[in-house]
């Protein structure tokens, strides 16, 4: 016997439009309507330096690595140094005005007080990337103790301040990254970090792009930077970095320690003489290498 099958019942009525938004999908359509404005905008262009202070910097050489206990901080690396060259710097104050400041003071500061970057060495050296100097510690060793008055550097979290980039050999920033302080001098309350870096060349260092600030150019004597580049660093063997690693893993303290030589000139350079050069006017623009 045939039997047709009954009609399908008729479909639900629709619901408005309104109904199918959920907290979530407005969450994500407001996310991705963001997104793609904020992609869309134009780049803001880097911001332009300006060299509204000029400072000096003598770099001399001992003849080997060796540095006998110094009976006080004014006395010289070295009795029978060589003079290396003088470097002039050109300070962005108009960008990062209170790391220029910060730098200036220890470039002025007393040496009678050990709080001046004149006899303190420059500990590190990567060959075609940058050398180091300014670290911190004990003055008798050719380290750096920062003015007592030292404001706290605020720029250092401020993203504004990491706009400017690595990108030629002269560049001189503030250490961040790459600051080796000791970790019992970065817990005082009162640390200033006053270690600085300067690209040697010959090629960009795009990995200490905003990570570190930059802060100034070498308008003078680039010669002489690339000169310290040159000389020979300390190199640890392959074994000797795996043992290093493995010390580190299983925390051992004296892992760091032994890091600290490495990349260190084996004849020493430091700075002889530092100071302020008077600028008349403001460049425009500076003198990049």
């Amino acid at each position: 016997m045939a039997y047709s099958l009954p009609p399908p019942p008729p479909p639900p009525p629709s619901l408005p439009l309104h109904n199918h938004f959920t907290r979530r999908s407005l969450l994500l359509l407001s996310t991705t309507t963001t997104t793609t404005t904020t992609l869309s905008l134009p780049s803001t262009p880097p911001p332009t330096p300006t060299v509204t202070d000029r400072v000096f910097m003598d770099f001399s050489l001992c003849p080997n690595n060796f540095l006998p206990d110094r009976p006080d901080s004014l006395s010289p690396i070295c009795s029978d140094s060589t003079l290396l060259g003088r470097v002039v710097l050109g300070l962005f104050g108009n960008l990062v005005p209170l790391t220029v400041s910060n730098f200036k003071s220890v470039c002025l500061g007393s040496n009678a007080t050990s709080s001046s970057y004149k006899n303190t060495l420059v500990h590190k050296v990567f060959p075609g990337q940058y050398l180091l100097a300014g670290r911190q510690g004990r003055p008798d060793k050719g380290e750096v103790r920062p003015p007592r008055d030292l404001p706290r550097n605020t720029e250092t979290v401020d993203a504004k301040a990491f706009a400017l980039t690595h990108s030629r050999p002269g560049v001189v920033s503030l250490s961040l990254s790459e600051n080796d302080d000791d970790d019992d001098i970065k817990l005082d309350p009162e640390y200033r970090n006053v270690e600085f870096l300067i690209t040697t060349g010959p090629g960009p260092c795009p990995q200490l792009d905003n990570k570190n600030i930059v802060f100034g150019t070498v308008l003078e004597g680039l010669d002489v930077i690339t000169a310290i580049a040159s000389i020979p660093t300390y190199q640890p063997s392959e074994r000797i970095r795996q043992f290093n690693d493995l010390a580190e893993f299983f925390g051992d303290g004296r892992a760091q320690n032994a890091r600290n030589i490495w990349n260190r000139p084996l004849t020493t350079v430091y700075i002889s003489d530092c100071g302020e050069l008077k600028v008349t006017k403001p460049s425009l623009t500076p003198s990049l290498p």
